[in-house]
C-alpha cells in the first residue's frame, strides 16, 4: 500500500503560527507601555498645573490684602503674628494687620503647596512703592516659584 502526500505547493495554511502571535503580542506590549507613559506624564502635568494655580491664587490674595492695607509698608516683610485681628474683636493697627495677613498666607502656603512659602519685599524707593510677592514650593523636578510685583498707592 502506497500512501501519497499532497504536494506542498498547493497546500494553504490556515490560522496563525506561534511566531506571528508572539510578534503581535510584543508590538501590542510596546504600544501599551507608550500609553502608560503618556498617562504618567499627564498625571504629572496635572499636579504641576494644580500647584501653579494654587500659587497664583495665593499671590493674588496676598496682593489684595496688601492693597487693602497700604500704610503697613515694610511690616509685610516681617514675621506673621496672631494679633486677634480676624474675628477677635480687636481694632488692629496697620502693622498688626500685616502680621495677621502674613500668618494667614503662611498657613495657606503650607496647606496648598508642598513646602510652600511666601516672601515679600517692599521697595519704598519706587514711585509708587512696590511689593514683590514670591510664592515658592517644591516638586520632584525641583523648586518652583511664582513672582509678581505690584504697585501700591497710599503710603
Amino acid at each position: 500500500m502506497i500512501i501519497s502526500t499532497p504536494p506542498l505547493s498547493g497546500h494553504r495554511q490556515r490560522g496563525f503560527s506561534l511566531v506571528e502571535v508572539l510578534v503581535a503580542l510584543i508590538v501590542m506590549s510596546v504600544g501599551m507601555l507608550g500609553i502608560a507613559s503618556l498617562y504618567v506624564q499627564s498625571m504629572q502635568a496635572g499636579r504641576t498645573s494644580l500647584f501653579r494655580h494654587n500659587a497664583v491664587t495665593l499671590a493674588g490674595d496676598v496682593a489684595d490684602r496688601i492693597r487693602a492695607n497700604p500704610t503697613a509698608g515694610a511690616a509685610y516683610e516681617g514675621d506673621g503674628a496672631d494679633a486677634g485681628c480676624i474675628a477677635g474683636g480687636v481694632d488692629c493697627s496697620a502693622p498688626q494687620m500685616a502680621g495677621q495677613d502674613i500668618l494667614v498666607w503662611e498657613r495657606q502656603a503650607e496647606d496648598s503647596l508642598p513646602d510652600g512659602a511666601v516672601v515679600i519685599v517692599h521697595n519704598a524707593a519706587a514711585l509708587p512703592p512696590t511689593y514683590q510677592i514670591q510664592v515658592t514650593w517644591n516638586e520632584p523636578e525641583g523648586p518652583q516659584n511664582y513672582t509678581i510685583t505690584i504697585p501700591v498707592r497710599g503710603n
